[in-house]
């Protein structure tokens, strides 16, 4: 048994290497981009499902206009009382999904 465990540790190299300074600064210089991509990566997924998460809002939003301008459709005029005014709130409501 013994044998086993001293060729075990035999083979065991510890996992690092020897390097001179430049290698080093190319390692660590390297490292430093790596970590940069990463965070800017995040950030960039974040911001795209940010964006998506509008898009669906906006969408669900203008879908029941949508689908009250198809309703009917053997009618040849539509009736919009106040339209101005809801034309405003909605435009309202667009503007509060794409600032928040």
């Amino acid at each position: 048994m013994t044998n086993k465990y001293v060729a075990e540790l035999e083979d065991f190299d510890f996992g690092f290497s020897i390097v001179n300074e430049e290698e080093l600064d190319v390692v660590q210089s390297i490292k430093q981009e790596i970590a940069a991509s990463s965070s800017t990566l995040e950030e960039w997924k974040a911001q795209a499902e940010e964006w998506n998460e509008k898009a669906n809002a906006i969408y669900k939003s203008v879908l029941p206009l949508l689908n009250n301008l198809c309703a009917e459709q053997d009618k040849d005029y539509i009736y919009w009382p106040d339209r101005h005014e809801k034309i405003e709130q909605f435009k309202l409501r667009l503007n509060k999904i794409l600032n928040s």
